[in-house]
């Protein structure tokens, strides 16, 4: 947590850091893989990213063939829960603050304290990833949170190469108004075992892009570069109100 006071400068290290960073994604001049690409889908102690804490992570590849099919691989997947830091999990308050999501993802303090040690996490995580680029359902939201966690324990972020799922389905259907996963799994008819558990929203998600696929391949958008362009063309939907 930052000390600087309001209208304060950041010290010389802190704006070193801030810097760096800054650079690092600014001058990402990676090339994402074009044959595997990586959905995510993180379980949070709260539903600020830029203040509540990464809980786990889970993951599954898309792998492409020859003719630009894509398929979900079951057996390309990865799935980790981070162990939380002492003073967090024997906080007094830890209970009441963090009940209502526990609920929600089911990761109880026992299974937060018995989790993978962050640097081991996600450094495995990064590793699992690659070069391929990445795919989750308000991907804002996960690439805060996956970042800023980073940052913290590795001193570094993830690729730039990121796709918000909830864009993609928007454009694709001209829909001025953000709605919710559930929703595009009705419409889709996508089952999920049980909603609000990464690895089971993760495969709701990785599903609901090949439901999506028909369209994207009836506008020729099978690469990367392609999907972007028409995720991106979001702003051009009139009337939409957008999240900040």
């Amino acid at each position: 947590m930052s000390t600087t006071a309001p209208g304060q400068l950041l010290p010389v290290q802190g704006w070193a850091a801030y810097i760096k960073h800054r650079l690092s994604h600014s001058l990402d001049f990676s090339s994402p893989n074009p044959d595997r690409w990586v959905v995510v889908d993180v379980e949070s102690s709260g539903l600020n990213p830029k203040k509540d804490r990464l809980i786990s992570i889970a993951a599954t590849a898309i792998e492409f063939d020859a003719q630009r099919r894509p398929r979900i691989s079951l057996t390309d997947t990865f799935e980790v829960v981070i162990k939380q830091p002492p003073e967090i999990v024997d906080m007094i308050e830890f209970e009441a603050i963090d009940k209502s999501n526990i609920l929600i993802h089911g990761i109880g303090i026992g299974a937060q304290q018995c989790g993978v040690k962050a640097e081991l996490a996600l450094g495995g995580f990064l590793h699992y990833v690659g070069d391929s680029p990445l795919i989750a359902f308000h991907s804002w939201f996960d690439e805060i949170l996956i970042n800023k966690a980073m940052r913290k324990v590795l001193g570094r972020s993830t690729h730039k190469h990121w796709l918000d799922l909830e864009h993609l389905a928007a454009v694709l259907h001209k829909e001025n108004h953000q709605l919710p996963l559930d929703v595009w799994m009705q419409r889709y008819g996508i089952e999920c075992e049980q909603r609000h558990q990464a690895t089971a929203d993760v495969l709701a998600t990785a599903q609901l892009l090949m439901k999506l696929w028909p369209k994207l391949q009836r506008r020729k958008a099978i690469d990367w570069k392609g999907v972007k362009t028409i995720a991106n063309g979001l702003k051009t939907l009139p009337g939409r109100n957008m999240p900040t």
